[in-house]
C-alpha cells in the first residue's frame, strides 16, 4: 500500500536536498551541460519546477500538460534563467505541490498522467519523489545513485521491474542486488532466464537509463536491451 503522507514528506526532504545543492552553483554552472543529453542544468531545474505544477494538474483532475509541445516549450523557455530565478521557481512550485498534497482528497481514485497512463492518486507523491531525486543525480553536482535513500532505491527498482514485466522485447530476467533483494522482470521475449547481479544502485542505474550496465555481472546471456522509459 502507498503511504502518500509519508511520500509527501520524502518529497519535501528530496526537494530541500536539491535546493541546497543547487544553491552552491552560479549562473555559469547552471548553463553547463547536465548528464541528460541535450539538456543544461537549467533545463533540469526548469523541468523539475514544471513537473511539480504538472502533478498539481493531475491531482486536481486537469491534463498533466496542455500538450507535449507545450511541455517542451516551457522547459526551453525557462532553462536559460539565472540561478536565483531557477531556485525561486522550484521552491514555489514545490510549495504548490505540497499544498495540493495536503488538501483532503480521495487518494484511492484513479488519475491520468501523460500519454494516457493512469495510476492511483496515492502513487503520485512517489512519482514526484522519483523526479526530484533522479534529476538531482542528473545535475551532476555530486549527488550520485549511491547517495539515494535505500527505501527509494528498493521501491524504484520494484516499480521499474514491474514496468518491464512481460515486455515483448525483454527476456525473463532476474535482478540480484547481492544483499537478499531480488526481483524478476521481462518475460515477453524469447531467451533467458538471465540473471543480472550487482549493487542496487547499479541495477537502478541500468533500469532507469542512467548507467550502461558495465558495473553488473550477467549470467545466461547478454545484458538485455531495455526499452526507453
Amino acid at each position: 500500500m502507498m503511504d502518500h503522507v509519508r511520500d509527501l514528506a520524502s518529497v519535501r526532504d528530496a526537494t530541500e536536498r536539491v535546493l541546497t545543492a543547487a544553491a552552491k552553483l552560479d549562473n555559469a554552472a547552471v548553463a553547463e551541460p547536465s548528464r541528460l543529453p541535450g539538456w543544461s542544468r537549467g533545463h533540469v531545474l526548469a523541468h523539475l519546477a514544471r513537473n511539480a505544477d504538472a502533478l498539481v494538474n493531475v491531482l486536481e483532475g486537469r491534463p498533466m500538460y496542455a500538450s507535449a509541445d507545450t511541455r517542451d516549450a516551457d522547459i526551453e523557455r525557462d532553462a536559460p534563467r539565472p540561478l536565483d530565478a531557477q531556485l525561486a521557481d522550484l521552491r514555489e512550485s514545490a510549495a504548490r505541490f505540497a499544498e495540493t498534497g495536503a488538501a483532503p482528497a480521495d487518494w484511492s481514485r484513479t488519475v491520468e498522467l501523460r500519454n494516457g497512463v493512469t495510476d492511483s492518486a496515492a502513487r503520485v507523491p512517489f512519482r514526484r519523489w522519483v523526479e526530484v531525486d533522479l534529476h538531482h543525480v542528473d545535475l551532476g553536482i555530486g549527488y550520485e545513485l549511491e547517495d539515494l535513500p535505500e527505501e527509494f532505491v528498493t521501491r524504484e527498482i520494484d516499480f521499474l521491474a514491474e514496468r518491464f514485466g512481460g515486455h515483448k522485447d525483454v527476456p525473463s530476467t532476474g535482478l540480484d542486488a547481492g544483499d537478499g533483494r531480488v526481483w524478476t522482470t521481462g518475460g515477453g521475449a524469447e531467451g533467458g532466464p538471465i540473471v543480472v547481479q550487482g549493487p542496487a544502485a547499479d541495477l537502478l542505474g541500468w533500469l532507469c537509463g542512467r548507467r550502461d550496465g558495465t558495473g553488473l555481472t550477467v549470467h545466461g546471456g547478454p545484458l538485455p536491451a531495455l526499452p526507453p522509459l
